[in-house]
């Protein structure tokens, strides 16, 4: 089956199927975050530095680095949020942008083979981005949209799909080289969302065979539990063929569901991770007393 790998300088990670899930963090991107945009347009990357620790403290396996700013130099802080990250942890990451320019900056420091995230199904983007992911030998996000948008038609998305395939075959890159995001809708706005996912991600693993990823909290956007929702979205998806997704490690409820649906699919062998995990849990809440007593003894201090 196909097998993608993904670099530092020091750690591979895999992402295909049979193997435990692979969780990309989706934290350090400024898009909706203001204070954290602002923070990096003034050159304070700070918070990026505490994002990329905290999430890896949480188990994300890669994590997507994102300088995507109105009106500020995203080449040059792409480059600097990059080297910054690979500084202070040795995960793998996905570069994320939708200009060529950051992209190539990015790649230009990256130390290892990265995840290129992205590329879509527009012959123009096709032509630029391909070469970039065949010169370095990186991998690449193929989004199944077009030059017609998003469809709501989970054909026409597949077809999107197998023709980046097909083009990074004519570029020389592989299929164990491009992983397919079929694009996750809002649940709220569209009641078929997940059907339609779960449809695709099965021809995209049986028929193409290509790993899948997504955007996995889109799918909950405006109901609220949402971590319920996205963690439930997930588990479902990976029992069609799913193998990784950007979302937030720092959800207990989505990360334990994923780890749970590796155990119950044979993918977490011996459920190793899965004990040893909560036995970190149950050993930290031990070493404390206890919820009940951690709380006598801040009393106690205070």
């Amino acid at each position: 089956m196909t097998d993608t790998i993904i670099s530092s300088a020091t750690k591979e990670v895999v992402i295909g199927f049979g193997r435990p899930f692979v969780m990309i963090g989706e934290r350090i991107n400024p898009t909706g975050r203001k204070l954290l945009a602002a923070e990096m347009k003034d050159g304070d990357f700070s918070r990026v530095e505490a994002d990329a620790l905290a999430q890896v403290a949480a188990g994300a396996h890669m994590l997507d680095v994102n300088a995507g700013i109105p009106l500020a130099d995203e080449p040059a802080m792409l480059a600097k949020a990059i080297k910054l990250v690979q500084s202070v942890t040795d995960v793998p990451l996905s570069i994320d942008s939708s200009i060529v320019e950051a992209l190539e900056a990015g790649i230009a420091v990256y130390q290892g083979k990265p995840l290129i995230n992205s590329v879509t199904g527009e012959d123009e983007v096709l032509e630029r981005v391909l070469p970039l992911v065949a010169k370095y030998g990186a991998a690449v996000v193929a989004i199944s949209n077009d030059e017609t948008g998003i469809s709501e038609d989970p054909d026409v998305r597949f077809e999107v799909a197998k023709k980046i395939v097909n083009r990074a075959a004519d570029h020389g890159i592989p299929k164990q080289d491009v992983v397919v995001d079929p694009l996750v809708m809002p649940i709220g706005a569209m009641g078929t969302a997940g059907q339609q996912v779960f449809s695709l991600v099965g021809r995209l693993r049986n028929e193409l065979g290509v790993n899948t990823t997504c955007g996995a909290s889109n799918v909950s956007f405006g109901l609220p539990a949402r971590h319920t929702i996205t963690g439930t979205f997930l588990a479902m998806s990976m029992s069609h063929g799913m193998t990784s997704a950007i979302m937030n490690p720092l959800h207990a409820e989505v990360k334990d569901t994923i780890m749970a649906a590796d155990v119950l699919a044979g993918a977490d062998l011996n459920c190793a991770a899965w004990i040893g995990a909560k036995r970190e849990g149950a050993d930290a809440t031990q070493a404390t007393g206890g919820r009940r007593g951690g709380r006598k003894a801040r009393r106690a201090e205070g």
